[in-house]
């Protein structure tokens, strides 16, 4: 009885495991690294550069909340990849994510900015010797496509979890209840 009872259960691991395809967390391979952003804390209407060397590539585009547009990134003269972007005029005092995903290679990076209003007029002057938007024209979307699919993998685990859970659940419960008869049986380990 004990000898069915381990062969049910792997076979209905094993049919989980065929049926359902890997998780997005083991069948992501692509690497992953950091933003630099310099400087870290900026005003609004400030500019930041920003840096990544997980592209292998020639190109990445990057976006933020903070940013005006999304920032396209270029080979650096001292490697990796190299952009500048602007903050916008109607960014809050807070942190904003900074997302990187390489054109012409898979990699992705991600960084952080904080923006604070302390210093604005005396950057504002510095920084700016034209007229700047502060939001980017409402024409396709932008870069928000890859900001959408970035807070769905954030979400958590989708049906495919779903249902690995529920056959594990239910192995669970025949090997549980064939013990219970078992014992009952008087047949116990």
């Amino acid at each position: 009885m004990r000898i069915r009872t381990i062969t049910f259960c792997a076979a209905v691991a094993a049919a989980a495991l065929t049926v359902l395809p890997a998780s997005p967390a083991v069948a992501e391979s692509e690497p992953h690294g950091s933003v630099r952003v310099s400087p870290g804390t900026t005003a609004p209407g400030g500019e930041v550069d920003l840096r990544v060397s997980v592209c292998s590539g020639r190109e990445a585009i990057g976006t933020s909340e903070a940013l005006v547009s999304e920032a396209r990134f270029h080979p650096a003269s001292d490697g990796g990849l190299f952009a500048r972007g602007r903050i916008r005029m109607d960014a809050q005092d807070r942190d904003y994510d900074i997302w990187v995903n390489c054109k012409d290679s898979s990699g992705k990076a991600s960084g952080r900015l904080t923006v604070v209003h302390g210093d604005r007029d005396r950057d504002h002057d510095r920084d700016h010797s034209h007229a700047t938007p502060f939001r980017p024209v409402h024409a396709g979307g932008g870069g928000a496509a890859t900001q959408v699919a970035a807070e769905a993998k954030e979400q958590g685990p989708g049906t495919r979890h779903a249902v690995i859970g529920l056959a594990l659940a239910a192995v669970a419960a025949v090997a549980v209840a064939s013990r219970s008869v078992r014992r009952r049986r008087g047949g116990g380990d």
